[in-house]
């Protein structure tokens, strides 16, 4: 009997996912300016770069609470039960706690609340953990193994649509006009940011937004996906998708994991750790660069982003049905030697072509922000997949929350590191693609020796037939 991906079903659960990176893409986005800001005028201190290091901790910190409370609010998502699901209530709960807290953040900016903003930043971050795991978990909570990349493509994708929202909000309400456009006459540098400086709805507007369409996101997926049903519905094709499953031993429910199983799972976080240490690095600081090292608006950035993100979307449709003919394997390492490629052309063209921060934001970041798009999607949707392919379904949550474990170890540490870097003499933001390029490479050496699994007995539909979204 064929697999067959609900087409439909996947999309529904990929609100979840929508809301996450809505959320995130904004949240990345301006909290380092903002702390950036906020620490200068607190310390008296003109020059970024030497705040770098504080706003690097800032951001590790939130990392740092998201790898303790991801793998715990996993555990505790697979043993709940409730009338409305396992997944759904940590759902519920968390995004509306977020979507209340979220738009304080530029509100106390506005009014250089330094401590305000920090509190709102550590209540969103605990609540949007409370969702992200279970959220994210409840797509192999009843898809089959052999068709996860293929949801988790789908998923991605509704999560960069609502990334890009967020990017183009951004963008209608002229952000660059707020941060940092001012320049004071006598000090030649940007104004203080106080009441009267600038309008408050240009960087309050992304933030209410996200809120808004959080919940929207929230209360779709409640209304559509009706959990313990559909688990019910899917049982027998779990239990098949469980005998086709691309794992070096079967996985049992009542065995302790093997060996061979093990050193996989170890393997593929590790260099999901590294990655993520690469992108999670350029990412945190690139509105910083676009600003301070380009001296281009961040307007530019946002640009940059949509950019990669339609380079993601491409990858992340494309990405199951490369692992389907390649293998989940050979289709990470793929998508991280593009990566690769990608910052070895923005390091040569960086110390190469010269004439960065005259105000400009060259044309050719766009294009290699768009080669990192594809090939980073192709590791994440491949990646994910590969981890709960390990476990039984009955701990899920548990190996969702060891998959988040690893990139917010990453995402915890690459800020401070290279934040501290910035700060040594003779590192600049220049080296931003050097760092990239060397964590990406141990990336792809750990990663070469995962076990290569691909399994020989899955037939899937194809064509139209692939695309009925009937149960």
């Amino acid at each position: 009997m064929k697999f067959k991906l609900n087409v439909k079903r996947t999309m529904l659960i990929g609100f979840a996912f929508f809301g996450i990176l809505l959320l995130w893409q904004v949240y990345d986005s301006w909290c380092p300016t903002f702390l950036s800001e906020l620490f200068k005028k607190s310390l008296g201190i003109d020059n970024e770069e030497q705040v770098q290091y504080l706003v690097g901790v800032m951001m590790a910190l939130d990392n740092l609470a998201a790898l303790i409370l991801l793998p715990i609010f996993g555990r505790i998502s697979d043993k709940t039960h409730t009338k409305i699901g396992k997944r759904m209530p940590y759902i519920l709960v968390g995004t509306f706690v977020c979507s209340v807290a979220f738009p304080f953040i530029p509100v106390l900016f506005h009014y250089n609340n330094i401590g305000g903003v920090i509190a709102m930043m550590a209540i969103v971050v605990v609540f949007a953990m409370m969702y992200r795991n279970p959220a994210v978990a409840l797509m192999p909570d009843i898809t089959p193994k052999p068709l996860r990349s293929k949801a988790n493509g789908i998923i991605n994708i509704m999560g960069y649509i609502g990334g890009a929202f967020a990017t183009v909000v951004g963008i209608v309400f002229v952000l660059s006009d707020y941060l940092g456009s001012e320049i004071d006459p006598v000090t030649k540098q940007p104004a203080p940011y106080t009441w009267a400086h600038g309008n408050i709805w240009a960087i309050e507007a992304p933030f209410l937004i996200a809120s808004v369409l959080m919940l929207v996101s929230a209360i779709v997926l409640f209304l559509t996906i009706k959990e313990n049903k559909i688990a019910e519905e899917v049982k027998d094709e779990m239990a098949r998708g469980e005998e086709e499953a691309e794992v070096a031993d079967k996985v049992s429910e009542d065995k302790p994991m093997t060996k061979a199983n093990l050193t996989m799972l170890l393997l593929i976080l590790g260099a999901e750790f590294f990655w993520f240490m690469a992108d999670n690095g350029i990412g945190t600081f690139m509105g910083n660069y676009t600003i301070y090292f380009l001296d281009a608006s961040s307007g530019s950035n946002m640009i940059n982003t949509i950019i990669g993100g339609v380079g993601s979307v491409i990858g992340f449709a494309l990405g199951g049905v490369i692992a389907s003919k390649i293998g989940r394997k050979w289709s990470i390492l793929g998508g991280l030697l593009l990566t690769i490629s990608s910052y070895v052309l923005w390091t040569a063209l960086t110390f190469g072509v010269g004439g960065l921060g005259d105000g400009t934001f060259p044309w050719w970041i766009w294009l290699i922000w768009f080669i990192k798009g594809f090939g980073m999607s192709l590791v994440h949707v491949n990646s994910f997949p590969m981890v709960v392919e390990l476990c039984p379904n009955s701990k899920i949550g548990r190996f969702t929350g060891y998959y988040y474990a690893a990139s917010m170890a990453a995402q915890t540490i690459t800020p401070i590191a290279l934040g501290s870097l910035l700060m040594v003499e003779g590192f600049g933001w220049e080296y931003l693609p050097v760092y990239a390029l060397a964590c990406a490479i141990l990336a792809a050496v750990v990663f070469i020796f995962v076990k290569n699994v691909k399994s020989t007995k899955t037939t899937f539909k194809k064509g139209l037939e692939a695309l009925d979204a009937d149960d």
